[in-house]
């Protein structure tokens, strides 16, 4: 099978070219797609739990640690430890972070507009049920493998 047949191939193919689009565009804010996404998953109002956020955008714990380290740094962040279980820490945007938040909002709703002029809805009805299949077909195989159990997969 020729790599250009996969499933996998025009996945990545695709994200590698979105994530250059968005660091490209990013770069002159300082700012990469990664620190996008962290900063459109923390709630505007409330603050998000440090857990809740990692999970959301599929980022690994040591990731995150080091992002949101980088980010309290750079002032666009602060934590608060939860005063009902200390052992909870929600993750806030300060006023910077809220700029830096709103102009990755603006990229991620721009880009989303120029493919919704260019693709038919009928089209993106059809590429959203699939990549929900997969993902759904993903997350039945991870857990799969996380039973003792489980033989190792073949999907070939």
């Amino acid at each position: 099978m020729k790599k250009e047949q996969t499933i996998d191939f025009y996945i990545k193919w695709a994200w590698h070219a979105i994530s250059r689009m968005y660091n490209i565009n990013a770069a002159p804010e300082d700012m990469t797609m990664s620190i996008g996404f962290v900063l459109l998953n923390i709630d505007l109002e409330k603050g998000t739990p440090a857990t809740k956020i990692g999970p959301s955008i599929g980022m690994e714990a040591r990731s995150l640690t080091r992002m949101l380290k980088t980010l309290e740094e750079r002032n666009w962040i602060y934590r608060e430890t939860d005063p009902n279980d200390k052992r909870f820490v929600n993750v806030f945007l300060t006023e910077l972070g809220k700029k830096k938040r709103k102009f990755a909002r603006e990229g991620v709703i721009e880009f989303n507009k120029r493919i919704q002029e260019n693709i038919a809805a009928a089209d993106l009805d059809v590429f959203f049920k699939v990549m929900k299949q997969i993902n759904g077909l993903l997350e039945d195989i991870s857990q799969e493998n996380h039973h003792p159990e489980a033989e190792t997969l073949n999907l070939y």
